[in-house]
């Protein structure tokens, strides 16, 4: 994704997840858009060109749109992603938020439900890949959740840590219900915006100039939710996460990829608290 005017290279591409390899990362993630309101590269498409320097992490859809991108061919290059990559990939999928996508396809918005369930259905009878499921946290999503999903994707800009641990408290009994094991279900918070400075007049120009109109969102909102502003800020915010219950945070550093993939590891994640 572009913010700045940073372009798209390969080169860049390949910093970001070295970084995140050398720095000691588990996973490399990419979202999906088909237009958005700045440029985006194709998730599965650049997932797959990192495939060889991204080590041991595991690839990461967050998600993959698979009402729009169809059962079929998203099958298809998931099953690619998985053999590729020796079986290191995280395959979320959901309908996706924008209606701009659905506009550009030619699918009717509202479809987005009952599409994304019957998708869901027919990936299930042409993949073998653990299927994860996005859910913001409604209560028809984590029914969603619980009763077709290998996991749960929630979204860091529409969630604070007391709504996650409320909705994963409801997930899980949802799912003690279809008599799942709700302990051992997997989650994963993505969309963790970031940008770590000192500077608050840098962190005020990021949250207001450039995430907020983005985003459509309130700035005062996403400065408490948000990994952006000091190392001491966010790794508060990701021990909230963590003692919430949340197994994984996909961050999605605003730029400059490499500087703050090595800001997060050197300044951050030693200052974490983890839960137990």
């Amino acid at each position: 994704m572009q913010f700045r005017d940073e372009g798209f290279s390969l080169g860049r591409l390949n910093q970001a997840v070295d970084a995140a390899r050398d720095c000691g990362f588990a996973a490399v993630a990419a979202n999906d858009h088909f237009v958005f309101s700045t440029p985006w590269l194709d998730g599965p498409t650049a997932l797959a060109s990192v495939i060889e320097r991204s080590g041991e992490m595991a690839l990461a859809t967050t998600v993959s749109l698979a009402v729009l991108r169809g059962p079929v061919p998203l099958g298809k290059a998931l099953t690619a992603l998985q053999i590729l990559s020796e079986g290191r990939l995280v395959a979320a999928v959901g309908p996706g938020s924008s209606e701009r996508d659905y506009e550009a396809v030619g699918i009717p918005f509202e479809e987005r439900w009952k599409r994304l369930d019957a998708a869901i259905a027919q990936l299930r009878e042409l993949v073998d890949v653990p299927l994860w499921i996005g859910s913001w946290g409604s209560d028809a999503g984590l029914r969603r959740v619980a009763r077709a999903g290998d996991g749960w994707l929630a979204s860091a800009y529409n969630a604070t840590p007391d709504h996650f641990t409320e909705a994963r408290e409801r997930l899980g009994r949802e799912l003690e219900q279809r008599g799942r094991n709700a302990a051992g279900f997997p989650n994963a918070l993505a969309t963790m915006w970031t940008w770590v400075t000192e500077d608050r007049a840098e962190r005020d120009r990021v949250l207001e100039d450039l995430l907020a109109p983005i985003l459509k969102r309130d700035p005062d909102e996403l400065r408490d939710r948000l990994c952006i502003g000091p190392a001491e800020h966010c790794a508060a915010r990701l021990s909230e996460y963590a003692a919430a219950g949340c197994g994984r945070v996909y961050l999605w550093p605003l730029g400059d990829e490499r500087r703050q993939i090595e800001l997060v590891a050197n300044e951050v994640v030693p200052r974490i608290e983890r839960a137990g």
